[in-house]
């Protein structure tokens, strides 16, 4: 297994009063936090016309990917010790960011077969008065397969960019709105558990919110982001993208043709194969995946060589950094502007 970062290095920092605690737990490596970059750290710039100048580092998205990839969570399935190691990294993540629970905690529970799973569930308030009562769902999954073929004495399937990376982003852009509250409407971050089992954790929690009546506006998820084409005049697709008008007012909002259109996506029926789907089938709503892997462009999909060494961070950055101004003005506009088509 190649070389990664040993959990036990991590550290977070706490900033209060313009003076840095630096708080290291060695015995449970789940409860550190990201610490924030050092001057030499890359950091990718948005697109933004937003006065914030915050922006989401290659960093901290590594950081992120190399301890939910490690080997020490052992490819982190569905009821496994190392998903629940997983869920509390990200639990302690959500309340360093200062991000609510949507339900008492942050777990929405459910059952597979006997095992034990759970979604991860924040919410963050919408500040426009008119618009908060609207929801805008921004998900990812968290777990992934466990182990897989054995190749050269190794069977961990890491799932560095199935979802690792897109859990990073998830887990960035909450803390970005948490500090700078540039959000009209309301926000819900979800990293979904299950997925890898036939979308069981988004099924659950699509009916579950369905009976809650909420007002969703759209559902923007995020997967296999780690990676970047290298043939295409877009950085992302997104899947399903005949069917709304997401991916135009996408590239709108982002001023550059951010998304496009992947026919190998089409092919492979991807806008069924994420957790973007049972929202979609549950609310009849735009609920779609932005996706810069259309399993043309990388080799180690449920693959035990998918490592956190494998991804590109700057790519990474850029795109997530890309996305903050589009989800700004999402959740800004007066009326719902992003529809699905007409059949």
């Amino acid at each position: 297994m190649k070389h990664l970062l040993s959990l036990l290095g991590f550290v977070f920092l706490l900033i209060a009063c313009k003076s840095t605690t630096v708080v290291m737990n060695n015995d449970d490596p789940s409860q550190n936090i990201i610490p924030s970059p050092s001057k030499n750290d890359v950091i990718m710039t948005s697109a933004s016309n937003s006065k914030n100048t915050k922006t989401i580092t290659s960093f901290e998205l590594r950081e992120t990917v190399e301890f939910l990839a490690s080997d020490e969570l052992k490819g982190r399935n569905t009821g496994s010790e190392g998903i629940e190691q997983a869920a509390l990294f990200i639990e302690n993540n959500f309340k360093f960011s200062n991000l609510k629970p949507y339900f008492e905690t942050y777990r929405d529970s459910f059952k597979v077969g006997e095992k034990h799973a759970y979604n991860l569930v924040g919410f963050l308030e919408g500040q426009d008065k008119k618009l908060k009562d609207e929801v805008i769902i921004i998900g990812a999954h968290y777990d992934h397969i466990g182990y897989g073929k054995v190749v050269e004495n190794d069977s961990i399937a890491n799932g560095a960019n199935d979802n690792a990376a897109g859990t990073s982003a998830v887990l960035a852009l909450a803390k970005y709105f948490t500090e700078t509250k540039t959000n009209g409407r309301s926000l819900m971050f979800v990293l979904f558990s299950a997925e890898e089992m036939g979308l069981l954790g988004s099924k659950h929690l699509a009916a579950k919110l369905k009976t809650e009546d909420i007002d969703l506006y759209t559902m923007l998820n995020f997967e296999m982001i780690g990676v970047p084409f290298t043939d295409r005049d877009y950085i992302a697709f997104v899947t399903g993208y005949e069917l709304s008008n997401m991916g135009e007012k996408i590239n709108e909002y982002a001023g550059t043709k951010l998304v496009g259109l992947s026919k190998i996506a089409q092919q492979y029926q991807l806008f069924r194969a994420s957790d973007n789907y049972p929202f979609y089938e549950a609310f009849n709503l735009p609920s779609q995946t932005i996706s810069s892997c259309d399993l043309s462009n990388y080799d180690y999909y449920h693959h035990v060589y998918d490592e956190a060494d494998q991804l590109d961070y700057n790519h990474m950055a850029s795109l997530v950094n890309q996305m903050i101004p589009v989800i700004e003005k999402i959740s800004q506009t007066e009326t719902k502007e992003i529809k699905l088509h007409e059949e």
